[in-house]
Parts: C-alpha cells; structure tokens; sequence
C-alpha cells in the first residue's frame, strides 16, 4: 500500500500529476518544488469548480508559502524511489531552488483530456511567476485566506472569487434573494 493514500485521494493520479507538471516545467526557469504546489492547487480546486471534483482528492493545508498538498512529501518520496523523479538544487537569481525534474513521461491515460487541459491551464496560468509572485497570488485566494496556518482548505472555498463581484453578478444576486 502507498503510504501517500489517504481518503479519496488518488495516489497514481497525484504521483502522475507531479511528473506530468514537471515534465512541461522543464524550460521554466522559475520552476520549483513551490510553484509545483501552486500549479496543484490551482488545476485541484479549478477541476473542482469545472468538472465537480479535484483530479487528485489531495487535501491542501495552509502553509506560510501558500496552499501545498500534505501528501506531497511521501509521494514525492515515493516518486524519487521509483526513480521517477529526482530534486535537484539550483540557484535562481542568488536563492536556492528545489527543482523537482521528471525522469520520464507521464502516464496521461489516468486523466480525462479535460482534467489535461486543467492541468496545462494551471502551468500556463503560474508561468511567467516565480515561487514569490506564485505565493503572493495564492494568499489573495478566499480558500487561504479563511483558513489558519496548518488548517485543510476545503474545495468548496473554490467557488469564493478573489475577484470583487461584477455589477452583474451584484444584480443577479438581488433577483435570487428578491425570488425567496
């Protein structure tokens, strides 16, 4: 048994995701073990609001550097063992960098082409940020932002915007509460 199992948690599609992410993360010279949890976070909990579930189950605690999946440790563990995946340290810009580097391809056949191209949205979404800009932009996130230091953010904390609403929606919020 994997020790990265937990309830509802997909332990291959996690372990997949993190190679699938590092594989296409090889020319981003920003690219690190933080930015991999952001990219995580951000295909988890947009899976969740486009498709009605997470692609792995991970649970995301509140971390000082923002949102990180507490199976990643062991299953990263798990990876390196398998020889999947192997960390490398660089130095970016005079800071040390834990560069995670996959070491083959991903097996892509576990995911729907919707959850890869949630997946890919997420990588090209964190892009151009390094792990400070990618930090800073997941603290703006509702889901962080309710939560303590230590504490699981729930998926449903997806469907709170960082964005302040439109006239729009403001609108078509008082016709549902007028409707009551």
């Amino acid at each position: 048994m994997s020790l990265c199992a937990t309830p509802d948690f997909d332990a291959r599609k996690f372990k997949e995701a993190i190679v699938y992410i590092c594989e296409k993360s090889e020319s981003d010279p920003r690219f690190g073990s933080v930015k991999l949890n952001k990219i995580l976070f951000y295909a988890d909990f947009r899976a969740y609001t486009q498709l009605g579930w997470s692609i792995t189950g991970a649970t995301y605690r509140h971390l000082s550097e923002g949102p990180a999946p507490k199976e990643m440790l062991s299953c990263r563990a798990e990876l390196e063992d398998d020889h999947a995946l192997v960390m490398e340290n660089r130095t970016y810009f005079n800071r040390k960098q834990k560069r995670p580097v996959s070491k083959r391809k991903a097996q892509l056949t576990l995911f729907s082409g919707d959850e890869v191209a949630i997946l890919a949205a997420a990588i090209e979404y964190l892009w151009e940020k390094d792990a400070s800009e990618a930090t800073e932009l997941s603290h703006r996130e509702w889901g962080w932002k309710l939560t303590a230091e230590n504490e699981d953010i729930p998926y449903r904390a997806a469907w709170l915007s960082p964005e302040p609403p439109t006239q729009e929606e403001v609108e078509y919020a008082r016709m549902l509460a007028m409707e009551q």
